[in-house]
């Protein structure tokens, strides 16, 4: 009688015989043996049929299955390193369950619109089973980790009344014929909560109308928020330190064969510990126009250049390849897909080197005063070999709530916390402000309603107290873990400007 298993439990059930249900994600038959590697959704198994007396009745209506058909194998389980999985079946049963139509995302490259308008079933591919299941673990970890250290979570509203970050991003909906917003932050609610729990988060779903189609960018995307009564600026800055060692620790206990898979650079995860380098805003500024930039993307400059030229000759070789007679099919077939790999991998750095200069540039010539733009963390986070703690910006460029630095109002203790790898900011975060007059002077210079404000002045009329919090992003964080290059491989269903299908 045989169980029905996982691919994932294998291991355990050498030599027992089993059933496995599942998907064709490849096929390849020679003569009497089809050898079929098939995916559960919890890993992929090679699955081996010879056509014989028990077979043969179902042998030829499996030969013919194309990819992604659903059907159920029995056989016994062999121990085979050499096999995908580590693992083989012997194949003495089989039940279609459903015979697939041509499949849409072949085993060639394909350009990322294509796979984005297919993203409902480009989840079935290797690379994004690895990323969304790092992806699961990071927000497990984060529930885990405040769970644990005493937090309590609160569910703040998704629609709001005013901004709690730059108007300029909201998205207006129609409430009942009022006006509101979906939220960009749950923080000002947390405020209230910490207030009467002292330590609280929220998680879910954040909306920022950014007109912005960078890698870095989404208009929905998941956040994390802290926050914590009798805090400083230095209390929160040490609550990110413990909560993103405790994510990237977990991803290296339980997912290295899932980071292996996506190539990522284990060693530079490993390196990630307390403490975090911490510099001011001003320190900042200093390095973007100093010596170690500059030699930064001169050497950039100098290695993608080299890297160009090495891909003209590959392309060139394996162009020629394609075109060469008594090639056998298979052998130009994976040429014609590496060459398209390649193109797309000299197209990105001819981007990049045509931007280096701009960048340059704008490091150069960084004006104190100026928020920090997406190139400049790149830079400053690539000088670094752990997270870095960016703090005290100035005033002009931070959101109405941060707490003034009491020894120079043109600066707020705030921190951006920024990923090595050039990946930049992952957390956003400050004390906030909360002395009653500050406040409402600071409402009063960003020309904000304070009708919209008079519940979150109340938290500064009736025992305040100092305290702090952050935000970060899961998408950023699980980007910077997978080493990817965008975002929106890092979310099942991202939502970007003009990109809302599926």
């Amino acid at each position: 009688m045989a169980t029905k298993t996982t691919i994932d439990q294998l291991e355990k059930q050498v030599g027992d015989t089993v059933t496995l249900q599942g998907w064709v994600y490849n096929s390849r038959a020679s003569g009497k043996i089809i050898f079929i590697i098939l995916r559960d959704g919890t890993g992929r198994c090679q699955c081996v049929i010879e056509k014989d007396e028990n077979t043969e009745s179902f042998f030829a209506d499996v030969k013919k299955l194309a990819q992604e058909s659903a059907l159920a194998l029995t056989g016994v389980v062999s121990k085979e390193e050499r096999a995908t999985g580590g693992f083989e079946l012997k194949v003495t049963d089989a039940t279609i369950v459903h015979a697939a139509g041509d499949y849409p995302i072949t085993p060639k490259p394909h350009g990322i619109e294509f796979l984005m308008k297919h993203r409902h079933l480009w989840f079935r591919s290797q690379r994004q089973w690895h990323i969304l299941r790092v992806r699961a673990t990071v927000i497990d970890q984060i529930r885990r980790f405040f769970n644990d250290n005493g937090f309590l979570l609160m569910d703040t509203p998704l629609f709001a009344p005013a901004a709690g970050e730059g108007a300029q991003t909201l998205f207006q909906v129609d409430y009942f014929g009022d006006p509101v917003f979906l939220a960009q932050t749950g923080q000002l609610y947390l405020e209230a909560a910490c207030m009467a729990h002292r330590k609280v988060y929220c998680f879910g779903p954040t909306f920022r109308a950014e007109k912005s189609k960078t890698r870095r960018h989404l208009t929905e995307f998941w956040m994390v928020e802290p926050e914590i009564a009798f805090a400083s600026l230095s209390d929160v800055i040490d609550l990110s330190e413990d909560l993103l060692c405790s994510i990237v620790d977990r991803v290296l206990r339980d997912h290295l064969d899932d980071l292996e898979a996506l190539d990522r650079n284990i060693d530079e995860l490993h390196a990630i510990k307390k403490p975090f380098h911490r510099i001011t805003y001003t320190e900042a500024a200093d390095l973007l126009r100093g010596s170690k930039a500059k030699a930064l993307l001169e050497r950039d400059l100098v290695e993608k250049n080299a890297r160009v030229e090495e891909l003209n000759a590959l392309i060139e070789e394996l162009d020629a390849t394609t075109k060469a007679q008594g090639v056998k099919q298979w052998k130009k077939d994976k040429a014609i897909a590496e060459v398209i790999d390649r193109r797309e991998e000299r197209s990105e750095l001819e981007e990049q080197i045509r931007n280096i200069p701009h960048h340059m540039e704008l490091a150069a010539n960084f004006e104190w005063g100026s928020d920090l733009g997406g190139s400049d963390e790149t830079i400053i986070s690539r000088l670094h070999d752990r997270p870095v703690a960016v703090t005290h910006y100035p005033k002009r460029v931070k959101a109405f709530y941060m707490r003034e630095d009491r020894t120079n109002d043109d600066v707020v203790e705030c921190v951006d916390v920024l990923a090595p790898q050039g990946f930049g900011e992952i957390i956003g975060g400050s004390a906030r402000e909360e002395d009653y007059d500050r406040l409402l002077r600071r409402i009063g210079e960003e020309k904000l309603d304070r009708n919209d404000y008079e519940w979150y002045l109340d938290l500064r009329r009736f025992g305040s107290v100092p305290h702090g919090g952050f935000g970060l992003g899961v998408e950023r964080t699980v980007a910077w873990i997978c080493n990817l290059k965008h975002i929106r491989e890092t979310i099942p269903y991202p939502r970007m400007m003009g990109k809302f299908y599926p």
